[in-house]
């Protein structure tokens, strides 16, 4: 009995140590630091800490426990791959009991010239009543990046995952010819697959394709741009130098921001630090025997000009706030494009407001104080309202789609509303969703709780599916629609690609 008890315990401590060490490398997994680190800073410091706090038999007993503890680099790379293993054959067994999936599809090309494809994948999780966004794969594509390579990968892996064609209800990509050419693009061959697929451009990709600056403006963008990169990257002394300059004369930042092409929202950061500091950096560059900081010197002098960069400072704020709200993880579809309306109202706001007391443009009302022409920055919005009324108008998700799923109490056209359902998802029949809607639209208790709740908890929570089991199966169809390539975009940065 003596000798059993000692195994007993023995095994016991010994699976501890095992969960001890499977426990940080899930939480070194989900940090993103090397597996090196468990046993050249995690043990160590966990016998610093019960060295620390402890004292005699007790401290002696943790120590003792901790050296146990399989960690090394080897040992946790293997435990890595056992969870991952793990938690693939969970996602795997929630993807198969999903209706439907969606795709969001981005290719990069990383630091040594290989394309990288990167696919997502979005599906309702049954069992948790909540969606799961998981990375569907990534892969290379080692000679060309046609249409035909990227739809072949996609096709592997869907296969490799277990996932049918036809299961798979949208995909968001970046709009490139390889992507969604007519005849030969990897959208196209997917179609072939499964014609209900619904394809569209990603929405904050679209965004910014709309957000493009005229020719005169780009130029003036260009121009602060090369400014701010002489004064800040041309010289490390004049780097210097400007920062401890701005110290003394207690400028309201200590630093210019330099311009990163990869970032989405690098620009508008960039203009506006400087228009907090731009009396400072004038005073710099006029004391500066440089030919470069005479011109930028006379350019800052202009006041035509320097009316144009209050407009961008102010305009690339608002573009960038649109753009914060497009970001994001679990973004529905519905989300992204009733920000995309909302701006597009704003816009209409903007306009009336350059020509009153412009509220919304605090650096043009400041710079410009009502004594000046402002109507090229009328004309920028009204170019603004027509890139995107043309590019989203016609988007192919219907705005009553978006209404449904945001407050399906307030549609009045319920006809109209199956009639676009319909376009979309070809299984439904529109008669019996009509006289759901109704029913859905006459019960006061789900109106209560609507109002209680987010739509997306409402529709998977609370609306019964023994009641309503068409209108809650569309809504996980919606719902499930990526609205973006963020993750792709977000993924290629924690690659460093």
């Amino acid at each position: 009995e003596q000798s059993t008890r000692i195994l007993s315990h023995t095994f016991t401590a010994q699976q501890r140590a095992n969960e001890c060490s499977l426990r940080v490398a899930w939480i070194l997994g989900q940090h993103k630091k090397p597996f090196t680190d468990a046993c050249m800073l995690v043990k160590e410091c966990m016998s610093v800490v019960a060295e620390t706090l402890l004292d005699g038999k007790p401290k002696q007993e943790l120590c003792d426990k901790i050296k146990q503890i399989p960690m090394s680099a080897s040992s946790d790379t293997k435990k890595g791959e056992i969870l991952t293993q793990d938690v693939l054959t969970q996602l795997n067994e929630a993807k198969h009991k999903a209706p439907c999936v969606g795709l969001a599809v981005d290719e990069s090309t990383d630091i040594c010239d290989n394309a990288q494809l990167l696919v997502y994948v979005r599906f309702f999780n049954t069992d948790q009543k909540a969606f799961c966004e998981d990375l569907l794969g990534v892969t290379p594509l080692q000679t060309s990046t046609r249409g035909e390579d990227i739809y072949l990968a996609i096709k592997e892996m869907l296969t490799k995952r277990g996932i049918e064609p036809t299961q798979v209800v949208s995909i968001a990509t970046d709009g490139a010819p390889a992507m969604i050419g007519r005849e030969k693009g990897a959208v196209a061959r997917l179609k072939e697959d499964n014609p209900e697929l619904i394809a569209y451009h990603c929405i904050i990709h679209q965004s910014v394709l709309c957000a493009s600056l005229s020719d005169e403006h780009a130029e003036m963008m260009n121009t602060m741009m090369k400014m701010i990169h002489f004064l800040r990257a041309s010289s490390s002394t004049q780097h210097r130098m400007l920062r401890e300059f701005l110290r003394e004369v207690d400028a309201n930042a200590d630093d210019l921001l330099l311009h990163n092409n990869v970032r989405w929202l690098s620009k508008g950061k960039v203009l506006a630090r400087f228009w907090s500091i731009r009396r400072e950096v004038a005073s710099f560059l006029a004391e500066l025997r440089h030919q470069k900081a005479t011109q930028f010197s006379l350019f800052l002098g202009n006041e035509k000009q320097i009316d144009n960069v209050a407009f961008l400072v102010d305009i690339t704020a608002h573009l960038n706030e649109l753009n914060l709200r497009l970001q994001g993880e679990d973004n529905s579809i519905c989300e992204l494009m009733t920000a995309v309306r909302s701006f597009q109202k704003k816009l209409e706001l903007f306009k009336e407001d350059l020509q009153g007391d412009c509220a919304h443009f605090p650096a043009v009302q400041e710079q410009v104080q009502g004594q000046r022409d402002v109507s090229s920055f009328v004309d920028f919005i009204d170019k603004l309202i027509v890139n995107f009324s043309n590019r989203f108008d016609s988007f192919s998700f219907g705005q009553q789609l978006t209404m449904f799923i945001q407050n399906p109490f307030i549609i009045t056209d319920v006809r109209g509303f199956s009639e676009e359902v319909t376009q979309h998802f070809k299984w439904v029949n529109p008669g019996p969703l009509q006289m759901q809607l109704v029913d859905l639209q006459a019960d006061v208790s789900l109106r209560a709780q609507f109002l209680r709740t987010d739509p997306s908890t409402f529709w998977l929570q609370t609306v019964p599916e023994t009641a309503f089991p068409g209108l809650r199966k569309v809504a996980i169809y919606i719902l499930t629609m990526f609205g973006s390539t963020y993750n792709c975009k977000a993924a290629f940065s924690t690659m460093n690609i």
